[in-house]
């Protein structure tokens, strides 16, 4: 009697190859080449033990007054609310997925979290991607908020503006390439550095973007608010 051929690996199974074997090959290839400690600097700027301490201090800040500017305070509150929702979105999907981290990954900061062991989805990459896109969708805001600092004479907003011609639309425009490319920085150095593979990072950057989407449309402070008060 025959014995039958074993079974063809699933499609998950393949792509979980793939992605292996591309990411082994990136952070090869990026060894030799690529600083070390430019990339642990990334590393550490979309690190969430400093990124939500930062977004608390920025809500708690003088700027952040609800009376004297109640536009900074909302951007600010909304921008504490995504951090909240990137811990808990990302903690809750490394927990049910458990995808491993690459084998090579070496040198990692001390995990404060039994999640961080988890590898997918990758949370520096939500966590930039959710700054860069919702500095994305609230640019209009920000627009008014500099115009605002620049009629009070706030000397930092005033001296920046200079630089772009006193056009407040070129300046918010700059602001948001600025963050876009260092979140696509730090989401590839992910990779580069062994933390992550390369599907984790693509579904961190999404889930980053899902994220912004979620808080200006649907979880922002001013809906929260209008809820609690009715």
């Amino acid at each position: 009697m025959e014995s039958k051929p074993p079974p063809s690996p699933s499609t998950l199974r393949r792509l979980i190859d793939i992605d292996t074997a591309v990411s082994l090959h990136l952070y090869s290839a990026a060894q030799p080449i690529l600083p070390r400690p430019l990339l642990k600097a990334l590393e550490i700027s979309g690190d969430g033990r400093l990124f939500f301490p930062l977004a608390i201090s920025i809500f708690l800040s003088p700027l952040s007054n609800t009376t004297t500017s109640p536009l900074v305070f909302t951007l600010f509150a909304d921008l504490l609310i995504g951090a909240v929702l990137d811990l808990l979105l990302v903690g809750l999907i490394k927990h049910l997925v458990r995808r491993p981290r690459p084998v090579y990954n070496k040198d990692m900061f001390h995990v404060t979290f039994a999640v961080d062991h988890w590898s997918f989805p990758s949370g520096h990459s939500s966590r930039v991607c959710f700054v860069a896109a919702f500095l994305c969708l609230s640019s209009a805001a920000i627009g008014e908020i500099v115009a605002q600092w620049r009629s009070s004479g706030v000397e930092f907003v005033v001296k920046l503006l200079d630089f772009f011609d006193s056009d407040v639309g070129k300046a918010v425009h700059f602001l948001f390439l600025g963050f876009s490319f260092w979140a696509a920085a730090t989401s590839f150095s992910r990779v580069l550095l062994g933390r992550h593979f390369v599907c984790d990072v693509i579904a961190g950057a999404c889930l980053g973007v899902l994220e912004a989407l979620i808080v200006c449309q649907f979880l922002n402070y001013s809906i929260l608010a209008s809820i609690i008060l009715s």
